[in-house]
């Protein structure tokens, strides 16, 4: 711009991946050299995790927790051990053995780092664990909820109603802070009640649909935002039950019994309730193995960042282990064999969730070194990358972008560590001079191969393609030669 110089969005975008591919190159070109940094450190724990959109690829990355380096990456058609296999002996050539691993419970990543790395620990993160298990225990009772609810079409009676009361109201701003004041202050009486009477019920419809405010930003299981909408429905029908009661509101009764009607049906189904009845049963004991893990707990406001608290992971295990014989003790508890699931899940991966300290030589001697609970540092890389993607385009939906982005996109990340850009340097001074010392037609070979991954076609092939009548032109050859 400063040159008065006009480049188009395509080749901007063909300029950045040719600055990922020199960045791949260089990568691995310092392989050894990363290695023996990572040695240095005493050794290396892999994080690995995958990402991706509805039908996209899966971008599959291998981050070390103790350097946040970013190792390799590769896009897969899946998460299968024979897809995955290929790539985690590459990281194992590379850069040897992990001193242990952190990861998801996805089970072809299980089998493939088993055949890979037989010999090595592996962890499985407590968030994904957790939400695992809460999906297993109580997801069938939510979708339940859930449809029951769509099927009422109580939010949107709610939202009618609460839109007619709006005109009604005027947007009395005034009233409006009158009430919140009176409320804040405990200072709501009868007389003041009926001067302010729509204005509140128009408060409390929102209220009731207003759930995200009452969720911790976890996602399901952990946030259960329809489960949460019922209960609002049931305390706002008792409240609007006190009101009737207590105020003797006469004509503008009617509002009131208008919005406990529409309640009334949602509240009065038997399956629903029934359902409600198990799933709160269900939350509860979640709730009590939340705590035990000590992460993702209803009142932080850390949401997905959440990387559990800083307890000592032996306190952890044996809350853990208390919760499951009080759990294995009581006999109150409504479908014995899903609770029976859930102690099994745990059992199995008993090993895989609590690691000790390991051992490790260092430059600096003998230390040990913790591995992380969760895979959040390799969640949280690839929110940051689908929010720089989501800003660039404006596009909610990444599918197009997880498969037009290079594989090695993610090394980006590493440019931020001045130990790593001295390795890639290999002497120079900038990336500039660098790049400068790579075969351009390796670079040019890397951009040809990536676009026949991403199934983009050749102009060859287009030129092909624009031939007019081409199947008549094809058979028409075809049977004149036999004739």
């Amino acid at each position: 711009m400063r040159k008065n110089i006009s480049i188009s969005d395509r080749e901007i975008s063909f300029l950045g991946k040719k600055f990922i591919v020199y960045l791949a190159i260089a990568h691995r070109a310092s392989s050894e050299g990363l290695k023996n940094a990572l040695q240095l450190n005493g050794g290396f724990i892999l994080h690995l995790d995958g990402t991706c959109e509805k039908d996209s690829p899966h971008l599959i990355v291998g981050l070390d927790e103790i350097s946040k380096l970013v190792l390799d990456s590769i896009k897969l058609p899946s998460e299968k051990s024979e897809e995955l296999i290929p790539f985690l002996s590459k990281l194992k050539d590379t850069y040897g053995n992990p001193v242990a691993l952190v990861m998801d419970m996805g089970k072809g990543l299980l089998l493939a780092v088993k055949k890979v790395f037989p010999d090595i620990k592996v962890f499985i993160c407590h968030f994904h664990f957790l939400r695992d298990i809460g999906k297993d225990l109580f997801e069938a009772e939510y979708l339940k909820i859930k449809n029951h609810l769509k099927t009422y079409k109580i939010r949107t009676s709610l939202r009618m109603q609460a839109k007619v009361l709006g005109k009604e109201i005027k947007g009395d701003i005034p009233k409006i802070n009158e009430l919140g004041v009176n409320i804040e202050n405990n200072t709501l009486n009868l007389e003041k009640l009926r001067h302010s009477y729509k204005t509140l019920v128009y408060i409390l419809i929102h209220w009731a649909l207003d759930t995200s405010s009452q969720l911790n930003g976890y996602g399901f299981p952990f946030d259960c935002n329809h489960f949460v909408f019922y209960k609002n429905l049931k305390i706002l029908s008792n409240t609007i039950t006190q009101l009737l009661k207590r105020c003797g509101l006469n004509k503008d009764s009617k509002i009131l019994e208008r919005l406990q009607n529409s309640l009334k049906e949602v509240l009065e189904d038997k399956k629903l309730c029934k359902t409600v009845d198990i799933m709160e049963e269900k939350l509860e004991v979640f709730q009590k193995l939340r705590q035990a893990l000590k992460i993702a707990q209803p009142d932080s406001k850390k949401g997905l960042n959440d990387n559990g608290e800083d307890e000592d992971i032996k306190t952890i295990e044996n809350k853990v282990k208390n919760f499951l014989s009080e759990l294995k003790s009581r006999d109150d508890l409504k479908n014995k064999q899903d609770y029976e699931k859930l102690i099994t899940q745990i059992e199995k991966y008993w090993d895989k969730l609590f690691a000790d300290p390991i051992l490790v030589k260092t430059q600096d001697g003998e230390m040990y070194i913790q591995p992380q609970r969760t895979n959040n540092i390799l969640e949280q890389f690839f929110r940051e990358l689908k929010r720089m993607f989501r800003k660039k385009s404006g596009v909610f939906s990444l599918n197009r972008v997880v498969k037009a982005i290079l594989s090695e996109t993610p090394l980006v990340k590493n440019l931020g560590n001045k130990e790593y850009l001295q390795l890639i340097l290999n002497g120079c001074q900038t990336l500039e001079e660098r790049f400068s010392q790579i075969d351009y037609k390796i670079v040019h070979d890397e951009l040809k191969k990536a676009a026949i991954e991403n199934n983009k076609i050749p102009k060859e092939a287009k030129r092909i393609i624009a031939i007019e009548n081409l199947p008549s032109k094809i058979t028409g050859m075809i049977f004149n030669k036999v004739a």
